[in-house]
């Protein structure tokens, strides 16, 4: 047999057994990847139907956030100022246009705080 086809052939066998053994170790890597994003559509798929639990019970909840308003009005002002910071942070985190306030419209709110906070306090 050609020596040169011969050399060929070897390195082509050599080649190939890297080739299994780099796909291999990649399955072994994209298997913990895997994992990690099968948990991560559970947690999407977890919000999304709770969501859609929140728009059913829509009627239900508001009812329930007037009474803690009407009962405990300094609780539910603190609860409404992390909802509204958290809801910032999302959209900003999200990069959603305009999620960064207005300097004009932030003073203009940081007024009504005080101003329901002096009213409550």
């Amino acid at each position: 047999m050609n020596p040169r086809i011969l050399e060929l052939a070897l390195r082509k066998q050599r080649l190939q057994m890297r080739a299994d053994a780099e796909r291999s170790e990649l399955q072994r890597h994209l298997a913990t990847v895997d994992s990690v994003l099968d948990t991560a559509d559970r947690l999407r798929d977890h919000f999304h139907s709770g969501v859609q639990w929140a728009r059913e019970k829509a009627p239900m909840l508001s009812i329930a956030a007037l009474v803690l308003l009407a009962t405990r009005p300094r609780r539910a002002f603190r609860l409404v100022q992390r909802a509204w910071v958290g809801w910032l942070l999302w959209r900003r985190l999200r990069g959603a246009r305009g999620a960064a306030l207005n300097p004009a419209i932030a003073s203009v709110l940081l007024r009504l705080l005080g101003r329901l906070r002096a009213m409550l306090g």
